[in-house]
């Protein structure tokens, strides 16, 4: 069985959690690492994901310590949509109250 990994980051401007987990994760920037297996017997190449990890880096008493978290491709890219509507959210209720220039 061949298999292949890939690394790409992602960033979460606000605090989040996942599924399966309790805890929550501060913002920032996170390593998102993807595994996948060859799918023989095609006449191209292909692959298929297998898993899927959040790579977490260890705060307070846990400083130092790196955690591969299993997750699904669908939950992250719902966090993911999550963060972006509520940051979008956030930058529309604050141009609603920016004052508005006197007209002339």
């Amino acid at each position: 069985m061949n298999t292949r990994s890939s690394r790409s980051m992602v960033t979460f401007t606000h605090s989040f959690s996942l599924p399966g987990y309790s805890d929550d994760f501060p913002a920032g920037e996170y390593e998102v690492i993807v595994e996948e297996e060859a799918l023989h017997g095609l006449s191209f190449e292909a692959y298929r994901r297998t898993a899927t990890y959040l790579i977490v880096q260890g705060k307070g008493d846990r400083a130092g310590h790196t955690e591969m978290r299993p997750t699904t491709e669908k939950d992250l890219d719902a966090t993911l949509g999550r963060d972006r509507a509520f940051a979008n959210d956030a930058n529309a209720s604050e141009a609603a109250l920016s004052p508005l220039e006197d007209l002339k």
